[in-house]
C-alpha cells in the first residue's frame, strides 16, 4: 500500500513522499515553547495557538494512524533585473496553498478508494501542524541550520504537504543524519542576523517576515538590508550548497507571473489596489496585502 501512495504522489508531480507513524512529537515540545516565549514568532500570534495539536497529530484525526508527507520542487531560474523588485521563488506563480491541496486530495481520494474505511485530512501549511517535523521523520531531510528542510537530491526549494489518515501502512525507517556539516554560509549570510545558532530563527529580524507578515511601518534599517525585497527572502537558500545543482520545477502552475518578469520598480510603485489583485489573484503575494506591498515597494 505504501508504494502504491508513493507512485500515485509521483504520478500527481510530487518529487517526494514518505510515511511514518503518528506519535506525539514530545521532544520537540521544549524547543517550540522556548521559541513562543521568547517571543521569535514576532506577530505571528496564530504560532501561539493550538500547541498542543502542534505536538499530537492525534488531536487533528480522529484515530489517527498514519502521516503522509510530500515535498514538490517549486525551484525557478530567477534572475530579476537591476530596475526590477525581488520575489521570493515560492511566490513567483500560483499559490501553492492551492495547488498542493488539489493533488493532495487527489491522493487521499485515491488512498480511501483502496483501503475502504479510510478518513484523513490534507493540511499545506495552514494549520496547526509541524510539517518540517513530519518530513524528517519519514526520511525526506533534514533541518539545515536555517530551519528549512533540505533533502541531498532535490536541495531546500519544495513545498511540503501532509494528509493525516486513520489507516495503519507499511512505515519508512530512515536514518536520521545531519548533512550541513560545519559549513554556516547561511547564518553568516543572513543580512540581518535572523538565524541562530541553535537552527532557530527570531522572525522579529527575517527580511521574509518582514516584507510578508508584519504590519505597520517597517524599521528604518529595512531598507538598507532588504536589497529590493518586496515579497520574502531567499538569501539563506541561495547559499546554500545543497542548492548548488538544484533543477527547475516543471509544475506548469509555478511558472512565473508575466508581470513579475517584466514590470520595473516604477511600474510596480504605480499599480492601484485593483490592479493589484487582478495581477495576484492566484498568488501567494496576497498575504502581504496590497498596503502591505506598496510599503515595501516604496522602501526597496
Amino acid at each position: 500500500m505504501s508504494n502504491e501512495i508513493k507512485n500515485k504522489a509521483f504520478e500527481l508531480g510530487f518529487d517526494l513522499c514518505g510515511i511514518a507513524p503518528v506519535r506525539s512529537l514530545e521532544e520537540y515540545r521544549d524547543k517550540l515553547y522556548n521559541w513562543i516565549d521568547r517571543g521569535f514568532h514576532a506577530g505571528m500570534h496564530y504560532m501561539a495557538r493550538n500547541l498542543e495539536k502542534r505536538i499530537n497529530p492525534a488531536l487533528l484525526v480522529d484515530n489517527a494512524r498514519s502521516v503522509i508527507v510530500v515535498g514538490m520542487n517549486y525551484y525557478r531560474n530567477y534572475q530579476p533585473g537591476h530596475d526590477q523588485p525581488v520575489f521570493a521563488r515560492y511566490a513567483l506563480g500560483q499559490d501553492y496553498h492551492h495547488v498542493l491541496k488539489e493533488r493532495l486530495n487527489i491522493l487521499l481520494d485515491f488512498i480511501k478508494r483502496k483501503r475502504h474505511g479510510t478518513a484523513g485530512r490534507v493540511f499545506v501549511d495552514t494549520a496547526p501542524v509541524l510539517e518540517r517535523v513530519w518530513a524528517i521523520e519519514t526520511g525526506l531531510g533534514w533541518a539545515g541550520k536555517n530551519s528549512m528542510l533540505i533533502n541531498r537530491e532535490i536541495g531546500s526549494f519544495f513545498f511540503i504537504g501532509v494528509i493525516i489518515i486513520n489507516t495503519q501502512v507499511e512505515y519508512d525507517t530512515p536514518e536520521l543524519k545531519d548533512y550541513c556539516g560545519n559549513c554556516r554560509k547561511c547564518i553568516d549570510t543572513c543580512p540581518t542576523g535572523a538565524i541562530l545558532e541553535n537552527r532557530m530563527i527570531d522572525s522579529n529580524k527575517c527580511l521574509s517576515y518582514m516584507s510578508i507578515e508584519h504590519r505597520g511601518k517597517l524599521p528604518p534599517e529595512y531598507a538598507t538590508y532588504a536589497e529590493k525585497k518586496v515579497f520574502g527572502c531567499d538569501i539563506c537558500q541561495e547559499v546554500c550548497p545543497w542548492n548548488n545543482k538544484v533543477k527547475e520545477s516543471t509544475i506548469k502552475e509555478f511558472e512565473p507571473l508575466a508581470e513579475i518578469l517584466n514590470f520595473t520598480t516604477e511600474q510596480w510603485r504605480n499599480i492601484t489596489e485593483e490592479e493589484f489583485f487582478s495581477i495576484f489573484k492566484e498568488s501567494a503575494v496576497l498575504r502581504s496585502g496590497y498596503m502591505g506591498f506598496m510599503r515595501n515597494i516604496m522602501s526597496g
